[in-house]
């Protein structure tokens, strides 16, 4: 999976004056001694470890890209009191080791870094995301094996099993629009679409839901959406349900593109739009996936 970090929206690495760095050493407190059996104090650096941290009831001292984390996975919330690390791909190092976490929490994306992160603090690195794979099943394994780190196991259970009752309620209640197949996908531009497979989260959730992929191939996890949008006519009796907003650059000329308003779905009025959902999440962003499908589907003038 390949992740470029976006530039020009205030996510740049942070600048941390003696002050600021003493302030909110204040507003984390720790013991100076050694680190306690549970970690205490949980830094996360990769955004589907911080919603697993998150689920399970606990909120990190820091974690990465903020503002871009609140506009892009909307769920889970988090305090205002989490300390902003920077980029995911270039992490400020003298704030985290001035923050002195107990654990951090990283994916092998983010193993070129790993030396530094364990020089600082323990380490628990967890996949979710692997070329080919479908990564729910990952990411319900994160639940409990971080739950194990923290001593959090008959928490744990209580958060799988309400995830486990949401997949069998949603797909009970959309299994009459099972017989068409759905295309899943993100608009980069007007010519141009992400299209997820059964290797991105919201593809093996909509399979595990009992609803049809209609993209065969695998997703291409790239910052630049890579497929042509006439990819989309392969499957003409398909619907087509767009996750997260359209790019504003996009909108008017989406609108106006013939290519787009051709595709077959889009002339019968088959698309739906969701609203922001992480595409690199774990158990939040698939449940955020499943309540929203949920919602959009049955209220959308589709015919089953």
């Amino acid at each position: 999976m390949v992740i470029v970090d976006k530039a020009g929206d205030g996510l740049s690495r942070l600048s941390v004056s003696r002050r600021q760095a003493l302030a909110l050493l204040a507003a984390f407190p720790f013991s100076g001694a050694a680190m306690a059996a549970q970690p205490q104090r949980i830094v996360a650096i990769d955004w589907a470890m911080l919603e697993t941290l998150v689920a399970l009831g606990i909120m990190p001292i820091a974690a990465t890209e903020l503002i871009q984390f609140r506009k892009d996975a909307i769920e889970p919330a988090l305090d205002g009191t989490v300390a902003d690390l920077g980029l995911r791909g270039a992490p400020n190092f003298e704030l985290l080791r001035l923050l002195r976490p107990d654990l951090i929490l990283i994916s092998p994306f983010y193993a070129r870094y790993e030396a530094i992160y364990r020089a600082i603090a323990p380490v628990l690195s967890l996949p979710f995301y692997v070329r080919g794979e479908p990564p729910y099943q990952k990411a319900l394994s994160a639940v409990s094996t971080l739950a194990a780190q923290l001593g959090l196991a008959d928490r744990a259970r209580d958060v799988l099993l309400k995830q486990d009752t949401l997949v069998q309620e949603t797909g009970r209640s959309l299994q009459a629009f099972a017989a068409r197949p759905t295309y899943l996908v993100n608009v980069g531009d007007s010519r141009h679409v992400r299209i997820f497979g059964a290797d991105s989260m919201f593809g093996d959730v909509l399979m595990r839901l009992g609803l049809p992929n209609a993209w065969k191939d695998r997703s291409r996890y790239t910052f630049a959406a890579p497929v042509p949008i006439e990819n989309l006519a392969a499957e003409p009796d398909a619907r087509i349900v767009v996750i997260s907003e359209i790019p504003v650059e996009a909108r008017s000329s989406l609108k106006n593109s013939v290519i787009w308003q051709s595709l077959p779905p889009v002339r019968a009025g088959r698309v739906l739009m969701l609203d922001n959902i992480n595409p690199y999440g774990g158990i939040v962003a698939a449940a955020r996936f499943m309540r929203l499908l949920k919602k959009a589907l049955p209220s959308s003038g589709e015919t089953p």
